[in-house]
């Protein structure tokens, strides 16, 4: 009770997300520490990696990873509040942000589903794709998602409690649509890194497709599966009143999962991608280490 009262004097009166009443309680904060200090540390190297590397950054690919990245990043800073702390978000709201820390995870979905389309005519309609999609456009496209998602936070806290509800249940609906739209074009871009892309001859063009197309495929079937359980809770909640009800942010099983994306994301990116890892290599763990760089 002590650290709860010096914690509520120091943070303005919230408290933190546990009562350290137990062991369990210990591990959950070790634990959302661990997590936050992870996903800074693993995302940010890839943003560093990216933005300091002239040949990632001019590939529209890598311009999808720098954005996916950076909303990793901040979700990973996001955590030292959402899990160190009392806060509940959505309605009611306890201590919350208005939904601006867990809209990043909304980013998110939207950049893979747009990366999704790009590899798709990168692959299947390379003449087009190489005609229009320009990087001007690939990156209009990520700022888009900004636009987009925190345009909608921010009427959603600017209407009336009643209308805000009705509002969050229909982008509810509309996120299914997205998620539908994800995995048919999944289960599309599996078909093409599976049959077209393998006959192709030998050559760089082909593994630079199979690398992007096996990156796309493996974020997205990771994303949906962490995050799929904490939607599908909301959408019991919102509308038949069921579901499960969790103390805070730091103690919901479901929004950890989620979040949990925001490290498993740029880990599959330096798995999948030797330049990558060769730039993350050379320009961060290289400078910390100089035995990381030399191998």
């Amino acid at each position: 009770m002590l650290l709860s009262n010096t914690s509520d004097s120091m943070t303005g009166g919230v408290p933190l997300s546990v009562d350290f009443d137990g062991p369990e309680d210990h591990f959950v904060f070790i634990f959302q520490i661990l997590f936050a200090t992870a996903t800074v540390l693993v995302a940010g190297t890839v943003v560093i990696g990216i933005l300091a590397t002239r040949a990632l950054r001019h590939q529209n690919r890598f311009i999808f990873m720098l954005n996916t990245s950076v909303c990793d990043t901040l979700v990973g800073f996001s955590v030292y509040y959402l899990g160190l702390f009392d806060v509940q978000e959505g309605y009611p709201s306890r201590n919350g942000t208005y939904n601006v820390l867990p809209s990043l995870l909304g980013v998110n979905i939207m950049t893979f589903l747009f990366a999704q389309f790009d590899r798709y005519f990168a692959v299947c309609h390379p003449f087009i794709y190489s005609r229009f999609i320009t990087r001007r456009v690939v990156i209009s496209a990520n700022i888009y998602c900004w636009f987009h998602v925190y345009a909608q936070t921010t009427i959603l806290n600017c209407l009336p409690l009643s209308k805000a509800v009705q509002l969050y249940v229909f982008s509810i609906v509309s996120l299914q649509v997205i998620v539908l739209t994800k995995v048919v074009m999944t289960i599309k871009l599996y078909v093409i890194a599976r049959f077209q892309v393998e006959r192709d001859p030998p050559s760089a063009e082909k593994d630079s497709k199979k690398e992007s197309l096996r990156i796309v495929i493996f974020v997205v079937i990771s994303f949906l599966l962490l995050w799929c359980p904490s939607f599908v809770n909301i959408v019991l909640r919102l509308l038949i009143g069921g579901g499960l009800i969790f103390r805070n942010e730091a103690t919901n099983l479901f929004a950890i999962m989620a979040r949990l994306n925001a490290v498993c994301t740029p880990t599959v990116y330096l798995w999948g991608s030797p330049a990558l890892r060769e730039a993350v290599g050379r320009t961060v763990w290289g400078r910390v280490c100089p035995r990381c760089k030399r191998r």
